[in-house]
């Protein structure tokens, strides 16, 4: 738990000239406006700007931000008033408070009624990426306090925590967060598949921490004979939400997943994590296709690190994450991290501000002029901004930040308008592909165009990114050809045991999962052989298919299930 005195104690251990005095006063004011006042807890109201504060201040932030997360709740909650902050502590301050106290009108119910709060957020973060680092800060603690409210508001404040919030700390690189967050959200906004998870998962956690225990003196035996000293060895595991998720993906097999907890060796420079990469590499034997060097190239949101995959002792598959200590601290607190200070001791927002992670948050009010509709604001905003993000390199080695599964049409069409439109094919890795298929991490993409084409209808089918899908109609409008739907069709191939009623079951499924089925057959070969059913569906995405695919898993009798895009 937070105090004033571990606040006080964290940001002068940064900042040994910080402003000591403001935070004390803001202490003091904030204290003075809540006294009295008690959250659903039963705790005093303090206990919850404190906690706010404390974890700011463990995130390198300057006295400014302090001071404010202090003061966050006092306009909303007591008599004072913004003019008093102002008066008090200066414009600096009563902006950042002011900044909170509006994203703090926001109440959330799912992301598509909210689309106008939504914007105001995005302006917010805008303007000063600080505003909302503190709303961060402030969720975090009522995420921990949530069992004290009723239910359907932990529901809706769950529900906006996961949809918004996480995935803005995801973007923002502060990890330690985003997993805090997704995880406090995931047993309230999906209890029936958290639970599923705890019951599969708990043994698989100990066993492989216990394993992993048992190997950490053979590294540091085979990295002393390189003369590399860790500076710590440690383990992650991987959080609930962020595993489920992964398993969505490989069809809920447990035995695919080889990062369940991986163990992270933190060694002194850049030179003595590629070093220690060579000995573990030099003892066991890497998986191909799993070593990922984000040192040199960092994703999008600055994360930095060496990922390598081995058959580790008795052919166990484990994953290896190797950093420098300066590196942990960026992937744990991501731009806040690089919070830096003048010679003055005061707190130096430009370099941050002007920090190239943050390109994207700049671009956000330039984003926001050209897409008006509800509905395509809603679209953009899930795709450009709260997906995973992959980073692709032109031939020139350029850095283009992309949503995960992005195709070489969404990549054209970041470079430039009339690259996208006269697009005719496309070389990732120098080798050609077609132009729907979907890019991966550090592929170097190279685009083949024809002078005077034109953009075909067909691409609407799968690209990604709202500004390639927005160009590609705008090119079609002015040939006046109308647009083809933006869902695709889907087949899967499902083998199960034949029982009465098994195709209306599954039937059941998908119409429940509000997904148009365009066909449905099924094909049993001989009494004893497994019934094949054949379906297409219209759906809108890989996500999608993967949640389809997990639901109708569970049908009684259902055993295995292919499923592929088509067209």
């Amino acid at each position: 738990m937070g105090s004033i005195e571990k606040i006080i104690k964290e940001i002068t251990h940064q900042n040994p000239k910080a402003d000591v005095e403001l935070i004390k006063r803001a202490w003091n004011v904030a204290e003075n406006a809540h006294k009295g006042q008690k959250r659903a807890s039963g705790d005093l109201y303090i206990t919850h700007p404190l906690e706010a504060a404390y974890t700011l201040s463990q995130m390198y932030l300057d006295e400014a931000t302090i001071a404010a997360a202090l003061l966050h709740d006092v306009v909303d909650d007591t008599p004072t008033t913004i003019e008093d902050i102002e008066q008090e502590f200066g414009k600096e301050i009563a902006f950042l408070v002011n900044g909170v106290t509006k994203l703090g009108k926001i109440k959330y119910r799912g992301v598509e009624r909210q689309i106008e709060n939504l914007r105001k957020m995005f302006l917010a973060m805008a303007e000063d990426i600080r505003v909302v680092l503190i709303k961060l800060a402030d969720r975090l603690h009522n995420m921990k306090t949530l069992e004290h409210l009723p239910e359907r508001k932990r529901e809706r404040i769950a529900l906006e925590t996961l949809e918004v919030y996480a995935p803005i700390a995801s973007r923002l690189g502060i990890g330690q967060i985003a997993r805090t967050l997704q995880d406090l959200s995931f047993p309230v906004v999906f209890p029936e598949e958290y639970a599923w998870l705890a019951e599969h998962v708990k043994e698989e956690y100990q066993e492989r921490e216990q394993y992993l225990k048992r190997i950490e003196p053979t590294i540091r035996k085979e990295l002393k004979k390189e003369e590399i000293v860790p500076i710590e060895i440690n383990h992650r595991a991987k959080g609930y939400y962020s595993l489920y998720q992964k398993l969505l993906k490989r069809d809920m097999e447990f035995s695919r997943i080889h990062d369940l907890i991986a163990m992270r060796i933190i060694v002194k420079d850049i030179k003595e994590c590629y070093g220690t990469l060579g000995v573990i590499h030099k003892k066991w034997r890497p998986l191909p296709g799993l070593i990922r060097d984000y040192i040199s190239l960092p994703k999008p949101n600055g994360y930095q690190s060496l990922h390598t995959t081995v058959f580790c002792e008795n052919g166990k598959i484990t994953e290896f994450q190797i950093r420098t200590p300066e590196m942990h601290k960026a992937a744990e607190f991501g731009i806040a991290a690089h919070w830096a200070y003048s010679e003055g001791g005061k707190p130096d927002k430009g370099v941050v501000m002007q920090n190239p992670r943050l390109a994207w948050v700049d671009q956000l009010k330039n984003w926001q002029k050209e897409v008006t509709g509800r509905e395509e604001f809603l679209e953009s905003l899930k795709i450009d901004f709260f997906k995973h993000r992959i980073f692709v390199l032109t031939p020139k080695g350029e850095v283009l930040d992309l949503p995960a599964d992005a195709t070489p049409v969404d990549f054209a069409y970041q470079i430039h308008t009339e690259i996208g439109n006269q697009a005719t094919g496309a070389k990732v890795n120098g080798k050609m592909v077609s132009l729907d298929s979907s890019l991966q991490n550090g592929d170097v993409v190279e685009i083949l165009i024809q002078k005077n084409k034109k953009p075909s209808e067909k691409w609407l089918g799968y690209v990604k990114t709202s500004g390639a899908r927005a160009k590609i109609k705008q090119s079609l409008r002015r040939k006046k050809i109308g647009f083809a739907p933006e869902h695709r069709e889907a087949r899967l191939k499902i083998y199960a045991r034949d029982r009465v009623g098994l195709v209306r079951d599954i039937s059941a499924v998908i119409s429940g999962s509000d997904i148009n089925i365009l066909n449905i057959t099924s094909d049993a070969k001989s009494k004893d052989a497994p019934v094949i059913i054949n379906v297409s569906v219209q759906i809108k995405d890989r996500t999608k298919l993967s949640r389809l695919v997990t639901k109708i898993k569970n049908v009684p009798s259902v055993e295995e299930i292919e499923h592929q895009f088509v067209g």
